[in-house]
């Protein structure tokens, strides 16, 4: 099996490409587009043009080289079942503050099957990857995400999406809490909030797993040749 060294801060990290997954997190209109949740609720939006860019290399240079991709997809069903009263995130999610405050925009925001729930064209999932539906911040939180990841032995987790403080962090503490090497991939990732970005960098150089750019990981996916059992 080959494996490829990282250079991630705050070490470089060797990892196995075949026990390596691409994790995209909730790249969707939602979280990416004009008009989407984020935009409608007063979040900046300028970074995300680089962003969506830089998850779109990534996706190729890791399908190329025959990584597992996923996609994290967060929504809520317009019955409202899967976030009643009694869940805190009836209470803490905006989109969800949101619809009750404004009952016209009722099902449009992360709902399945509408366009602020749809993931960006430009990232559109191909053949192979896999797409995770969610309900919660966490990518693992009521999920098959961990199954499907124990299932093919994956080791290091190759985090990026959106919002980094939000969803991208919380799926990385819990990637890191069940034994996954999560990498946090700095520029393919969009925050929510000033200063948000800095705040998760830090936390995840320091406790949670380790820090790499996409020029990093796409020159660590073409220079480095070396093997392994």
């Amino acid at each position: 099996m080959r494996t490829i060294t990282l250079d991630t801060r705050p070490e470089p990290l060797t990892a196995t490409v075949d026990r390596t997954a691409l994790v995209v997190v909730d790249m969707q209109n939602a979280y990416c587009s004009p008009g989407g949740y984020l935009d409608r609720v007063g979040f900046d939006m300028t970074g995300t043009g680089p962003a969506i860019a830089e998850t779109r290399r990534l996706l190729d240079a890791c399908r190329a080289a025959g990584m597992l991709v996923v996609y994290l997809q967060n929504g809520f069903r317009p019955d409202g079942s899967d976030a009643p009263p009694t869940s805190p995130v009836w209470h803490k999610s905006n989109a969800l503050r949101y619809m009750r405050d404004n009952p016209e925009a009722a099902g449009e925001l992360i709902t399945p099957g509408g366009w602020d729930h749809a993931i960006v064209d430009a990232l559109a999932p191909g053949p192979g990857d896999i797409v995770v539906p969610k309900a919660r911040y966490s990518g693992f939180a009521g999920t098959n995400l961990d199954q499907i990841l124990a299932s093919r032995r994956i080791e290091t987790v190759l985090v990026c999406g959106s919002a980094t403080n939000v969803c991208v962090e919380s799926t990385i503490r819990d990637a890191y809490h069940r034994e996954y090497f999560p990498v946090l991939i700095t520029d393919a990732t969009i925050a929510a909030g000033d200063g948000a970005q800095a705040a998760t960098e830090f936390n995840v150089l320091r406790f949670f797993g380790w820090l790499a750019t996409g020029s990093d990981l796409r020159r660590a996916l073409t220079s480095n040749t070396g093997g392994g059992v």
